[in-house]
């Protein structure tokens, strides 16, 4: 009886643990690949660096984006976030 009192609290830690950490984590990382992988050229994005361009030419493994005339190539896994896909821009004018 004494151990089932001592289990029942780390269990309850565990699952706390896991519902407050683990799981936004993995919820955070999977929207991450899932923006990654819908990369597409024309999208304007930010990289964890900081620097935003334009997505140039995109490739499985890699990204080219032009930034001020330049052009830089990157991890695909460098992207941060996308600040505006391609069209929206024009569809803003209309």
């Amino acid at each position: 009886m004494e151990l089932f009192g001592t289990i029942i609290p780390l269990i309850l830690f565990i699952g706390v643990f896991y519902f407050f950490l683990i799981r936004p984590q993995q919820k955070r990382a999977k929207e991450t690949r899932s923006m990654q992988e819908a990369l597409s050229k024309g999208d304007k994005v930010i990289t964890i660096g900081g620097l935003q361009g334009t997505i140039d030419s995109i490739d499985d493994q890699t990204v080219v984006l032009r930034c001020s005339g330049s052009k830089l190539t990157f991890e695909r896994s460098a992207v941060r976030a996308v600040l505006r896909k391609a069209g929206e821009h024009e569809k803003a004018n209309d």
